[in-house]
């Protein structure tokens, strides 16, 4: 039996172009772009390293859903014989498969997401307890590994393209958590732009999709407090 597999080719102006697959048993949606690329079009171009879910730049859109294709079964998205292979959603395609992934960790570095040391060192280790609130509620966001699923599917980044997107911000919010990081203060400006967590609307598609089982629009909604919380005390200050 054979796959019929409909894949992008070409750049933003490319098209479908159709292939025949023999199926295999537990045979994943990576497997069938690599026996593409190695048996049938060595010309195809499409991203992948570890193939066991740790590295997540085989991201693709399949069946027009944003997905880990090395974890995703053929068997769990073909539809009668067929399936559709594209690029990530929202961002620029460079050949086939493969995005440019430039702008998405752009908006990491403008929301701030690398860790601040304070400015002189602790004479001793942080000791940041597994139970403390805080830690938890980093913890809960942590494993991002920026793969770029999240940002495909979130509507808000179709509809305004400034937008800091859900990975950016779940990776300020984690930031924000961490007792310590010293950079909170300049991360909170500059996540509460329009730009920023007030934007989003929390319709959840970055939850649905987080192939992690992240909810980064609960680190959105935390920053939103926050930021109001930070309002409030630059405002007594005055």
């Amino acid at each position: 039996m054979s796959l019929t597999v409909a894949v992008w080719r070409g750049a933003a102006a490319g098209r479908l172009v159709e292939y025949q697959v023999p199926t295999q048993q537990n045979q994943t949606v990576l497997d069938v772009a690599t026996y593409i690329q190695r048996h049938l079009d060595p010309t195809l171009s499409y991203r992948f390293a570890c193939r066991v879910g740790m590295c997540g730049s085989c991201a693709m859109s399949v069946n027009g859903v944003p997905r880990w294709t090395c974890r995703t079964h053929v068997q769990r998205v073909a539809r009668a014989g067929r399936i559709e292979l594209r690029p990530l959603d929202h961002l620029p395609v460079i050949k086939d498969l493969a995005v440019d992934m430039t702008e998405f960790f752009d908006k990491w570095a403008r929301a701030k997401g690398a860790f601040v040391p304070p400015a002189r060192r602790p004479e001793d280790f942080v000791a940041v307890p597994p139970a403390d609130p805080a830690r938890q509620a980093a913890s809960a966001g942590i494993e991002c590994i920026g793969c770029g699923v999240c940002y495909a599917a979130c509507d808000l980044v179709e509809r305004s393209p400034d937008f800091l997107g859900p990975a950016a911000l779940n990776r300020a919010w984690t930031l924000v958590k961490d007792v310590r990081d010293a950079g909170s203060a300049a991360r909170l400006e500059a996540i509460s732009g329009t730009a920023g967590c007030h934007a989003c609307h929390s319709e959840q598609s970055c939850v649905e999709r987080c192939p992690k089982a992240i909810d980064p629009t609960a680190g959105i909604a935390g920053l939103k407090r926050a930021t109001a919380a930070a309002a409030w005390r630059a405002l007594f200050q005055r």
